[in-house]
């Protein structure tokens, strides 16, 4: 080992870490004596000693102070159809500027992008200034930002830079998030612009215990602060097989929503096998069932996803059934709306933002 390298151990994870100080600091967190840090940024309010870092893999105790690996720290950027999130209500047919960087405060053993989400940031990397990520969404032509693939939390800090810089520009911000963040930092982000959120349920309390970590309360208290604070949210529960395919499951997801607000748009994803787990596909009957179900219970705006050529990737009126919106899996198709109501019956439909007409 060199002379200029520190190993150390958090939880289950290993790694090095530089004996030059990193550069950017961290916000939220409070000093707990005069060695250890608690980090406030989500749910999982880790104690971290000096030289190590959280259970995200992204936030350090260096010198007493909480420093942040991720800041410009870039693992993706790229424009993508804003429907792919999913959103389907929220600025419909735009694409959005996609970023992501490294790590994630839970460990889904079935994690589509575990390469991004379980890896330590990279210690020597080229900043990405916010303002080049700005420029190059209007290049593009792009409707917003969005931070995706992996935790968007992480990238805390410097989505409050972003969104610093488009209080004068005319591009949404939004989020693709497991939801477990502290209520302070997403009621900062809400405050400072971000207005879409896009959670990912995992299941009950028993499955964030057992496979992902965190709870579920946080995740729930979450949407319901979010959408009272007026931000679009929409929530997608990814069933996967053997782990929360049971009706039980199903059924307490779709009263959740419920009691927080029936016009909250629901997706049911087909799982497939990566990751850690190999569990076969989830069976179409089984998300065919749970679409029909939430519908018949009142919640209006219900989905199916990795289903090419599902029906549940359409919006029908809530009130008469009218086919209103119709995609496939990579954006949308054509739109019946006329403005934001329904044709036939005149039913007042959920959209957030201007719906962007396929060429």
């Amino acid at each position: 080992m060199g002379v200029d390298e520190v190993y150390f151990r958090s939880g289950n994870m290993t790694g090095t870490y530089s004996s030059e100080a990193p550069r950017f600091r961290a916000e939220l967190y409070e000093k707990r004596n005069k060695k250890e840090i608690r980090c406030m940024l989500c749910g999982n309010y880790c104690i971290i000693p000096p030289r190590k870092y959280g259970i995200c893999k992204s936030r350090i105790n260096y010198n007493g102070e909480l420093y942040t690996l991720t800041y410009g720290n870039l693992s993706a950027i790229e424009s993508r159809p804003i429907e792919i999130k999913p959103f389907f209500h929220y600025w419909p047919g735009s694409t959005a500027l996609t970023i992501s960087t490294w790590g994630c405060n839970f460990h889904c053993p079935w994690c589509q992008n575990f390469f991004l989400s379980q890896r330590k940031p990279p210690e020597k990397y080229k900043v990405i200034q916010p303002l080049e990520v700005v420029k190059a969404a209007l290049k593009n032509k792009d409707k917003g930002i969005c931070v995706s693939f992996q935790e968007p939390i992480l990238l805390f800090e410097y989505s409050l830079d972003i969104l610093r810089l488009l209080r004068n520009v005319e591009l949404y911000f939004c989020y693709v998030s497991n939801g477990f963040m502290s209520s302070k930092a997403l009621r900062f982000l809400i405050e400072n612009g971000l207005d879409g959120l896009k959670v990912d349920v995992k299941g009950d309390e028993e499955v964030y215990e057992r496979y992902c970590g965190g709870y579920a309360e946080r995740v729930w208290d979450n949407i319901k602060m979010a959408k009272e604070m007026g931000i679009h949210v929409e929530v997608v529960n990814l069933i996967v097989t053997g782990v929360n395919d049971r009706e039980e499951s199903i059924s307490c997801v779709i009263e959740r929503i419920k009691k927080i607000d029936s016009e909250i748009p629901l997706h049911f994803t087909r799982y497939f096998p990566a990751y850690k787990f190999d569990a076969p596909p989830t069976p179409i009957k089984i998300i065919e069932e749970a679409w029909k179900r939430a519908r018949e219970e009142g919640i209006k705006y219900v989905y199916t996803g990795n289903i090419e050529g599902h029906r549940g990737l359409h919006t029908y009126c809530p009130q008469c059934g009218c086919l209103l919106i119709e995609r496939e899996q990579t954006g949308l198709l054509r739109t019946y709306l006329e403005g934001n109501e329904c044709p036939e019956c005149g039913e007042r439909i959920l959209i957030r933002g201007k719906i962007t007409l396929p060429l």
